[in-house]
């Protein structure tokens, strides 16, 4: 196991919602830069997508809005790979603020190329599984009332 991949952003004004919190797209937004910067580290970034036509496709999604974030609140997302398959993998996200856990994003994601599920490379099988952590207690839940 390792340790988590680290992304930080800074909220912009412009994603500030007329209550005055972050808006909830751009809470996906910022785990959507996450998940980029996994795929740099990993090998799946943009020259891979140019030299090969592969890319990882996000197919489910599920996010947990724990917090309101403030105007300009410094964000830190932790991205740990829960389990990889031979065309898929699952992350997971958590953004903190100051410490305080406000939001999380579990995904599965299929490594596509050809417009079908495509085996991924070993180098990035290896490269995301020196990502891997124990899913927490809350991943594979559904959403209940």
């Amino acid at each position: 196991m390792s340790e988590p991949l680290e992304y930080h952003d800074t909220v912009r004004d412009e994603w500030i919602d007329y209550n005055g919190h972050l808006s909830e797209p751009f809470y996906v937004m910022v785990f959507g830069f996450a998940t980029t910067h996994l795929m740099e580290v990993t090998g799946l970034g943009e020259r891979y997508r140019a030299e090969t036509g592969c890319s990882l496709y996000t197919v489910e999604a599920h996010v947990r809005y724990l917090r309101e974030v403030g105007p300009r609140a410094d964000l830190h997302v932790s991205t740990s790979v829960l389990s990889v398959g031979a065309r898929k993998v699952r992350l997971c996200h958590e953004m903190r603020v100051g410490g305080d856990l406000v939001a999380t994003e579990e995904l599965l994601c299929v490594h596509v190329g050809d417009a079908r599920a495509a085996p991924f490379p070993e180098s990035v099988a290896r490269a995301l599984r020196r990502h891997l952590a124990p899913a927490p207690d809350y991943a594979g839940r559904a959403i209940s009332s």
